[in-house]
Order: C-alpha cells, then sequence, then structure tokens
C-alpha cells in the first residue's frame, strides 16, 4: 500500500528498498569512447557481469534481454543494456563489445580491467573466481540489475527469474 504513496513501483524483481545510490563510473569501450553506469536522464540501465566464454546463464541472459526490448517496443530505444566482462584476461574490449551486439546491436559490452574490475564488482557485491586453465569456466554471480534514470540501484533480478519481471518493471519505469 505504501508503494503506491511513495511513487515507487512495484517491482516483480527483488525490489531495492530503499533504492541504493550507486557511484558513477566511465568505462572504456572498444571504439575509444566512454561509457557511463550511472545517472542518465530518462534512461534507466540494466546491467549483468558475466564472461564470453559461459555456456549457459550469460547467453541465456542476454537472450533474454532482446526479449524485453522487442516487449518494450519503442521505449526500449531509452534503456542501456550493459553486459560487463569479469574475464578480462581473455575478454578484450572488442571481443566483449562484439559478444553483446551478436544479441541485439543496442546492447553494449564492456571489459573493463585491472583495479576497476575489481572495484565494480566489489560495488555491485559481485563474485567471480576463473578456473585453473585457458579454457576455464569462471563461476560467477549472475543476477541482473537494474537502476534507475536517477542512477539508483533499484531491483535485482537473481537466476531463474523470467524475463517478463524485468520487462515490467522496465515498463514501470519508462
Amino acid at each position: 500500500m505504501l508503494t503506491g504513496c511513495t511513487g515507487t513501483p512495484a517491482f516483480e524483481g527483488v525490489a531495492v528498498d530503499p533504492p541504493r545510490a550507486m557511484p558513477t563510473y566511465r568505462l572504456p569501450h572498444a571504439d575509444g569512447r566512454a561509457i557511463t553506469l550511472g545517472a542518465e536522464a530518462g534512461r534507466p540501465l540494466v546491467l549483468f557481469f558475466g564472461y564470453t566464454n559461459c555456456p549457459d546463464i550469460c547467453p541465456t541472459t542476454l537472450a533474454d534481454w532482446r526479449r524485453v526490448k522487442d516487449q518494450l517496443g519503442e521505449r526500449a530505444r531509452t534503456v542501456r543494456f550493459v553486459f560487463l566482462s569479469v574475464d578480462p584476461e581473455r575478454d578484450t574490449p572488442a571481443i566483449a563489445a562484439a559478444y553483446a551486439r551478436r544479441f541485439d546491436p543496442s546492447f553494449v559490452g564492456v571489459s573493463p580491467g585491472g583495479a576497476l574490475i575489481g572495484e565494480l564488482m566489489q560495488t555491485f557485491g559481485v563474485a567471480a573466481m576463473p578456473g585453473a586453465s585457458a579454457e576455464h569456466l569462471v563461476s560467477h554471480s549472475s543476477q541482473v540489475y537494474l537502476l534507475d534514470a536517477e542512477g539508483r540501484l533499484v531491483a535485482l533480478y537473481p537466476t531463474g527469474t523470467p524475463w517478463t519481471a524485468l520487462a515490467h518493471d522496465l515498463d514501470a519505469l519508462l
């Protein structure tokens, strides 16, 4: 009942209540420009940490994003979908960008290396552990993060959450 009074949408994902202000990050993109993770007027952000050699959760998540985008239609043009690699040793910025674009040309893939990836993972509470060989699988957190246009974390979508929940919540934010 109080949700209606505050103007905060009733989320189908796991609501972060109260919404959590997140720091703004500028991440290098393969094309030389910087990608901003943070507040951008009128533009919610959908964020996922994964890696391009992932056999299951990562491709399924980005395929679900495509379904979300299709359902939202023209309004999805304002949503920023960002795939962030936790495997910078194998996922160069160009590889991460190409991977995200395979699912949709508007999806952004980035692969920040060094201390920046560690800081991002700490900020968002992401865990990742590489395997022991060059062909390794990376064990990683697998939730999707939804930030509103003010750069606040408002909802999480653990693995197994139907894509329709994210579509509903983005529809409420838009």
